[in-house]
């Protein structure tokens, strides 16, 4: 129960630490709440924007040429990752067409007395430039226009600057090249008299800001559906930045789609072209055929051989379309120096080929995106550029591959067929070449024909071609409220902060603290050595001495420590032995700290109650009994005229003064007091009161009153105290709040328990009225004291 009570008692003293300043928490509270309203008041305020959009998957339509997936020559489409869209979304070159077409770089701002207002549609005049946007684009220029009236305006580049007087559609020359104002008339008026900044920001610098400020985030990790927040304090541009930018995502992605879909057919046309050439040159053949043979019809001899050279031939063409559409495929990547779009999936069945050649298309769109906003040597064009350096070579090793291949069936397939063509050769020759002439025909015309409908099924994809994404929500505001800044966190921010600061300063205060500040702060480290007191600090005005029936703080902390003396003077009265316990010695750490003031005061508080008390000034180095007992207030009764300067140093140096010759009887404020002053300064103080007569003093004394109070000497400076402790009954060491170190209480302590000395006990003097006592209540209401409105502590 002990250690709980012991903590409980830590814990209201921190308590009380801190409570006793309330004043200052309360009006630093306020101060913080005030502060609050004012940033408030004058913060600009922020919105929430937000977006929604579905990633659409491209399973039917994985390319512009989907109509080829019934030769399965473009591969298994599918959808990009979330993540890469995400990314794509984000680019900077989004952003740099949504600032150019929103004109984001230009701001208009309203000078106010104590914040400017920005102007985003509403403007008073728009501005022309002459020069090329490249240009505007990449300048900075600041300045200022206040509108005179509906013809006519002033300008100047610094806010102190003189004005120069234009009017509206006056060419005006300025650093980035000649602007000319328009008036928007719909809002000119409002803005009359006004002044007006208007800042020009580079393009790019406009849209990194406006990059790192939208979040963009997809639902979850299993979602198409991508979320789009910004934060803008004005609600029109942030709903046109985020629908912007949605309409350039999907513009550039069916730009993409566009353009592999025109080198495609490019492509095909080529191939449509050449494949042309043939089917011309085979129909000259027959036609040559016949009329030099005079064929009009033919029966086919060998029904089965001719079914089976049919299959091998049909079988063989397939093989040599395949090849001859590689070696264009290879032939075309070799002329092919740069990094353009290829034809993706072009007729080979190899789907390895189709992979490779999408992927690399994917990377000559990213690296031609990329050279918008960028120069050949940036370090990702570099790496671009050999990735897609290292996807051609590994196209055209897939190529030289199935040309081996392909090389080899159709080498195959002509063994075969000349071996079928073997049984035919007795057929009349006629028959065989006009039917060998005719299956080319077939065969190429075949191939035409699928080209010229490949050609324009790819056309007509492309012209369908849908965005990647669909839009959910356009951008929209989701609330009507600002989210920034947040009122309540504002307010409770300040609060905290206001409270913080004194609570701070008293935590360093308490922290850096090393001195007495009152009983309880000296009862934490004494130990088991009681503290009989605590002394309130005086003022300028108040009294050093107290009066008889005084009613004042002190007064009735004076009493406490005569009733604590009492009690240890009458604890330790030791039996029939004539010691009456009565010597008590006064004394300090260092000068300074109240111990004559005690003395006497202690003194006059103990002859209040009609008892005999003698005050001796034994500190005989710095005597200050003088400055106490001079005044109107203070009457030497009669005694001996002889010796009546002397004093104890006398008493102690003149064995033939007696006791009763330095006893200077005292009427203070109608109480009756004996004093002793210290006498003379000696050269020698420690060896004088090494004398016996010292004892003999103090011990003949001790018998003649009821109370001996000595004010002695500080203990830690000099020496004098300990020389003559053995004399004392008790020590009250006396330390003064604010001003003895905590440490120092270490001295006595360790005196007493090295046995130098005995009976100590402490008193705290010139306590502060907020630490005293029970808050300075000492005498129920007594003596109250009124503090001005502005002591807080």
């Amino acid at each position: 129960m002990s250690s709980f009570s012991q903590a409980g008692n830590d814990l209201s003293a921190v308590l009380k630490t801190y409570t006793k300043h309330w004043k200052w928490f309360v009006l630093c509270g306020f101060l913080g709440m005030v502060m609050a309203f004012v940033y408030l008041r004058y913060a600009t305020p922020e919105y929430e924007i937000q977006a929604k959009i579905h990633i659409l998957d491209d399973k039917n339509a994985s390319s512009e040429l989907a109509a080829f997936s019934d030769l399965d020559i473009l591969g298994v489409g599918g959808s990009n990752k979330v993540e890469d869209e995400i990314e794509i979304l984000n680019s900077r070159s989004n952003f740099l067409e949504v600032v150019e077409e929103l004109k984001l770089n230009i701001k208009f701002r309203v000078i106010g007395k104590v914040k400017s207002t920005e102007i985003y549609r509403q403007r008073p005049f728009n501005l022309n430039f002459i020069v090329s946007d490249s240009i505007i684009n990449e300048s900075r220029l600041s300045f200022f226009v206040e509108i005179l009236d509906a013809n006519s305006f002033g300008l100047r580049y610094e806010e102190d600057d003189p004005v120069m007087k234009y009017s509206f559609g006056t060419n005006i020359e300025s650093p980035i090249g000649n602007i000319v104002l328009t008036p928007n008339l719909e809002y000119l008026e409002a803005y009359r008299g006004k002044l007006l900044q208007i800042d020009i920001l580079p393009v790019f610098a406009v849209a990194k800001g406006y990059q790192a400020a939208v979040l963009i985030q997809s639902v979850n990790d299993k979602s198409n559906i991508i979320n789009l927040l910004l934060n803008d304090p004005i609600p029109a541009r942030g709903l046109d930045v985020l629908n912007g930018l949605i309409r350039v995502y999907n513009e550039n992605a069916i730009e993409d789609k566009r353009i592999i879909a025109d080198r495609t057919s490019d492509f095909i046309d080529d191939r449509i072209k050449e494949i042309s050439r043939e089917l011309s040159s085979v129909d000259q053949s027959a036609q040559d055929f016949k009329t030099e043979r005079g064929v009009t019809d033919i029966v086919n001899e060998s029904n089965i051989a001719l079914n089976l050279s049919a299959s091998s031939r049909q079988q063989l063409e397939n093989a040599r379309t395949q090849l001859n559409i590689a070696g264009g495929m290879k032939e075309y990547l070799k002329e092919e120096g740069g990094f353009e779009v290829l034809p993706s999936n072009v007729g080979l069945a190899d789907p390895s080929i189709a992979n490779a050649t999408a992927r690399y298309n994917e990377l000559a769109l990213e690296r031609k995106r990329l050279l918008k906003s960028a120069d050949s040597q940036n370090p990702v064009i570099v790496n671009l550029d050999q990735e897609l350096s290292g996807l051609k070579q590994t196209i055209s090793s897939s190529l030289s591959g199935i040309e081996r291949n392909l090389g080899m069936e159709v080498n195959n397939l002509s063994s075969q067929l000349s071996r079928i063509n073997s049984k035919i050769y007795s057929a009349p020759s006629t028959t065989r070449g006009l039917r060998d002439i005719e299956r080319q025909q077939q065969t190429t015309e075949s191939l035409f024909l699928y080209l010229l409908q490949k050609r324009e099924e790819s056309q007509i994809t492309m012209a369908s071609s849908s965005p990647k994404s669909k839009i959910i929500d356009n951008a929209y505001m989701t609330s009507q409220n600002p989210v920034k800044p947040k009122r309540t966190s504002v307010y409770l921010a300040f609060l905290i902060l206001g409270l913080l600061v004194p609570f701070g300063v008293v935590y360093v205060n308490d922290l850096m603290d090393t001195k007495i500040h009152n009983k309880h702060s000296l009862e934490s480290i004494s130990k088991d050595v009681p503290v009989l007191g605590e002394l309130p600090s005086l003022g300028k005005k108040d009294k050093k001495l107290i009066i008889k029936d005084d009613r004042s703080v002190l007064a009735e902390a004076l009493r406490i420590l005569r009733t604590n003396l009492d009690y240890l003077i009458k604890t330790k009265k030791v039996g029939d032995t004539g010691n009456k316990n009565n010597v008590v010695f006064i004394t300090s750490s260092v000068p300074g700290e109240g111990k004559t003031f005690i003395s006497t005061n202690l003194a006059m508080i103990l002859a209040s109650t009609n008892k005999k008390v003698l005050l001796i000034g034994a500190d005989i180095r710095n005597p200050k009994f003088y400055t106490f007992f001079t005044g109107g207030d203070i009457d030497k009764m009669k005694r001996p005229e002889r010796n009546k300067d002397a004093g104890l140093t006398e008493y102690i140096f003149d064995e033939k003064i007696q006791a009763e010759d330095i006893i200077n009887p005292m009427l203070v404020h109608h109480n009756t007091i004996d004093v002793i002053y210290s006498g003379k300064i000696p050269p020698n103080p420690a060896e004088l009161l090494m004398s016996e007569r010292v004892g003999e003093l103090i011990s003949s004394m001790s018998q003649m009153y009821d109370y001996v109070i000595v004010d002695t000497a500080p203990m830690m400076v000099v020496s004098d105290t300990l020389l003559i402790s053995q004399h004392a009954d008790h020590i009250v060491y006396v330390t003064r709040a604010g001003v003895t170190e905590k440490n120092a209480i270490e001295f006595p302590l360790q005196l007493l328990d090295e046995g130098k000395v005995k009976n100590i006990s402490f008193v705290v003097n010139d306590v502060s009225l907020d630490n005293l006592g029970y808050g300075g209540k000492y005498g129920y209401g007594y003596s109250k004291t009124t503090k001005k409105w502005w002591k807080f502590s």
